[in-house]
């Protein structure tokens, strides 16, 4: 089946001169919402990723970029919050915010064909790179960053230290074959964890945190598909030993679970993991638990979610950003 190409045009109707807002209503921007630090980064990631950008998506980059720089205080921190009259909401902090601003920041600079985006993404990472999270999730996304830095640029000094401090916060898979997971609930961009711990141990050399993440990726791949088709964990989440729900579905699970897939396809060359990037990008065509497309081809807005009676047809920045990093890694299969 051909993979959909959504393209930015969302991204732009959602992109101001400041950045990018968070929320909108069907596909038209909640400006009073105003915009964030994490949309803003995962809007550089997939700017970034692009692999032939457009005038345009460059535009998208370098202002994505300017947001993050101005979010960023001294100390290496960033705000989150900018309401619409340009005021930040909140005090820098390291929160999951600071972890994807690592991560679009790495991105950048790793992968941008703007040589004068990737020296500035650079800057700021390394700034970043220097503090330390005590929330696991912010440390996966930061250590995601510090991957695609040391991919092009081996033994970055900051990098190196932050990939495996990430891959510590993480842990290793327990023992249980029927919960073979470091923690004991499923929450939020789960795939995220196995994939730092695989990326860890692929760019170290250590092949027991290699094994450990694919291990971690095999079973929660497992516990999100039925059939020939991804259920991904919900909003809710799910605890070990609990009844297992199936709505509100996050595009952002889906988006997680790809790049998962696409990562352990480079390290180990085995074909069965692209099926996992496939599997994904077919969830937003339809075939998912309500068989419904979950993006909107006249816009190229992704919906917010998967509810137990349909898409929440609202086009908020999560969702479209999700439906455009699963379609990149698609289109990027052989």
């Amino acid at each position: 089946m051909t993979t959909p190409h959504p393209g930015f045009a969302h991204l732009e109707r959602l992109t101001d001169d400041t950045g990018l807002f968070e929320h909108a209503r069907h596909a038209i921007a909640r400006r009073e919402h105003g915009y964030c630090t994490d949309d803003a980064a995962r809007g550089l990631v997939v700017t970034s990723r692009e692999p032939d950008p457009s005038p345009g998506v460059t535009r998208l980059a370098e202002r994505y970029l300017a947001f993050l720089t101005h979010a960023q205080d001294g100390s290496g921190a960033f705000h989150n919050r900018l309401a619409h009259d340009r005021r930040w909401t909140d005090r820098p902090g390291s929160g999951d915010w600071w972890g994807r601003a690592l991560w679009g920041l790495g991105t950048a600079a790793a992968r941008s064909p703007a040589p004068w985006i990737r020296e500035e993404a650079l800057t700021a990472f390394t700034a970043g790179a220097a503090r330390r999270s005590p929330a696991p999730r912010a440390m996966v996304f930061a250590g995601l960053g510090a991957a695609e830095i040391l991919r092009v640029r081996p033994g970055e000094a900051a990098a190196v230290a932050l990939l495996a401090d990430a891959a510590t916060a993480v842990g290793l898979p327990g023992e249980d074959p029927r919960w073979p997971w470091p923690q004991r609930r499923l929450t939020y961009a789960n795939a995220a964890l196995a994939e730092v711990v695989v990326a860890a141990g692929h760019l170290s050399g250590d092949d027991r945190t290699l094994a450990a993440g694919l291990r971690m990726l095999t079973w929660l791949r497992a516990v999100q598909t039925t059939g020939d088709r991804l259920s991904v964990i919900p909003v809710g989440g799910w605890r070990h030993g609990d009844p297992r729900t199936r709505h509100d579905q996050q595009p952002i699970e889906v988006a997680a679970l790809a790049d998962a897939c696409a990562t352990a396809a480079a390290v180990t060359g085995e074909p069965g993991w692209e099926e996992g990037v496939r599997q994904a990008a077919s969830w937003f065509r339809g075939d998912n638990d309500c068989g419904t497309r979950m993006w909107d081809p006249a816009t190229g807005g992704g919906y917010d979610g998967l509810t137990a009676t349909g898409p929440n047809l609202n086009q908020g920045a999560e969702s479209t950003l999700a439906l455009i990093s699963t379609m990149q890694r698609a289109r990027s299969l052989p």
